[in-house]
């Protein structure tokens, strides 16, 4: 009975300590994540798997369909590795390279100086399910196919590139690529939080393989992402901005495809704006804020107009000018995974978020969609406007949210107290009710001059009155 008590203190013995060592182990690791954070400012941009209750409302929306990038999908999409087609991009780096020591072991080394690094970007660090070989080779091979697809690389040893450093969208991949296959690679690559990597993974890369070229990967890719988003119709700003204000660095493809979608006026809006003392949740529909007389109009992306469809103004006649939304398939995966990552990671801002709920509440019934899209705001080609109504309202389910701090946050609250008002409203009544209809404003304006030649008639009459006059 001794020994067993004795062997049993013993297992229990070992294992607090191996439960030590595990706990010295991750607070030394977060620690060291944290001093880098203090020193850098910031903390890094967190590849996370998105939440089971956001995931839930739409679940494909999240996950890659051509190839897998990132931990995450080598462990839960392992059919999708593309094994050779991303070594096939490591030999095409390898010939692309300007330096004559560029051979596999000096990228991997280069490589294996981040791995650190990069785990820490990752809210997982996969220690005990990705060793350091299986890691490293993921990260290369990732990071190579990445470069070669979005056309940094091209054959013949030279930078794919406009004058400005800009990749033309038509290089992306191998010649003989498809468009549907290269659609299917950009969607993957760039709109999926969780199908990542970190983005000076890329960076080291590209230096290693033009270090004298003079243009980063960021500025090389971000004008890719630019161009990709013009066409869209999504945004018309250029990345990185011009000195004395450079771009800072992206945390990963999604990261920069969010920098383009900025609002030009944040300010003090980033903050909630200037605060009418009027607490409000939720935006009208586009049909109640009709009733009460709000005109929508759309706002053109333009150099001089809006930089990207963030851009909602309410102008001084009291129109809310919006910058119209092309939706097209890939329009609700964008918004989605956008909105994860800004729920990861609440330092980039919350203004994805934000549009997406003003959206979502402004465009939620059949009648909203047809009012706006035959304003021009919402352009689209799917089967029904009862079809897109139902998606902009399940955007935002399981998102968190908090309408205080909304770049919007001041326009709500003007719109509101416009809402509100009952002289406006009746103003707004009568208007509908009135002049809608040409034959009926005709018929009231009719009616008003009848009304005032008989009262002019009545005065005139009282006036020449004479008492005592035949």
């Amino acid at each position: 009975m001794t020994n067993q008590q004795g062997r049993a203190d013993d297992s229990i013995a070992v294992t607090i300590a191996s439960l030590v060592e595990e706990f010295s182990v991750q607070l030394d690791n977060d620690a060291t994540a944290f001093s880098a954070a203090g020193r850098t400012g910031s903390g890094p941009i967190i590849i996370a798997e998105v939440g089971k209750l956001t995931r839930n409302v739409s679940p494909g929306t999240y996950d890659p369909h051509h190839v897998s990038i990132s931990p995450y999908h080598m462990i839960n999409s392992p059919d999708l590795a593309r094994d050779d087609e991303k070594k096939r991009s490591l030999a095409a780096v390898l010939s692309a390279a300007t330096s004559a020591g560029a051979t596999p072991q000096v990228y991997l080394e280069a490589v294996a100086s981040l791995e650190d690094q990069a785990r820490r970007c990752y809210a997982h660090s996969f220690g005990h399910v990705i060793k350091q070989k299986a890691f490293l080779r993921m990260l290369l091979l990732d990071g190579c196919y990445l470069l070669h697809r979005l056309g940094v690389l091209r054959r013949g040893n030279v930078v794919a590139a406009t004058a400005n450093g800009t990749p033309p969208i038509s290089a992306a991949g191998d010649g003989g690529d498809s468009f549907l296959e290269t659609a299917a690679v950009l969607r993957d690559v760039l709109y999926l939080a969780e199908n990542q990597i970190p983005f000076f993974v890329l960076d080291k890369i590209h230096q290693l393989t033009f270090p004298n070229h003079g243009v980063s990967a960021a500025e090389t890719i971000a004008g890719y992402v630019g161009e990709l988003l013009k066409r869209q119709q999504y945004s018309t700003v250029t990345l990185p901005a011009p000195a004395p204000a450079p771009a800072p660095e992206p945390g990963n493809l999604l990261h920069l495809l969010h920098m383009h979608l900025r609002p030009s006026e944040l300010g003090e809006a980033s903050a909630g704006g200037a605060d009418t003392g009027r607490r409000v949740r939720r935006w009208r529909t586009a049909t109640e804020y009709h009733f009460v007389g709000v005109e929508m109009k759309k706002r053109p992306l333009t150099e001089g107009g809006a930089r990207c469809i963030l851009d909602v103004k309410l102008n001084g006649g009291g129109a809310l000018e919006i910058p119209p939304l092309v939706i097209d398939a890939e329009t609700w995966r964008l918004l989605r995974n956008l909105m994860a990552l800004e729920q990861r990671n609440p330092a980039i801002g919350r203004h994805v978020t934000s549009y997406c709920v003003f959206l979502s509440q402004l465009a939620s019934t059949e009648a909203d969609v047809d009012r706006l899209s035959r304003k021009g705001i919402i352009e689209h080609g799917l089967g029904n406007n009862a079809q897109v109504a139902g998606c902009f309202a399940d955007l935002c389910k399981g998102v968190v949210y908090d309408p205080g701090r909304s770049y919007l946050r001041a326009t709500c609250q003007k719109l509101e107290m416009r809402f509100q008002s009952r002289l406006r409203r009746w103003m707004a009544w009568l208007g509908h009710k009135y002049f809608g209809n040409p034959w009926l404003a005709v018929g009231l304006v009719a009616a008003a001059v009848g009304l005032t030649c008989t009262v002019v008639q009545a005065v005139y009459s009282v006036l020449s009155y004479r008492p005592g006059a035949n």
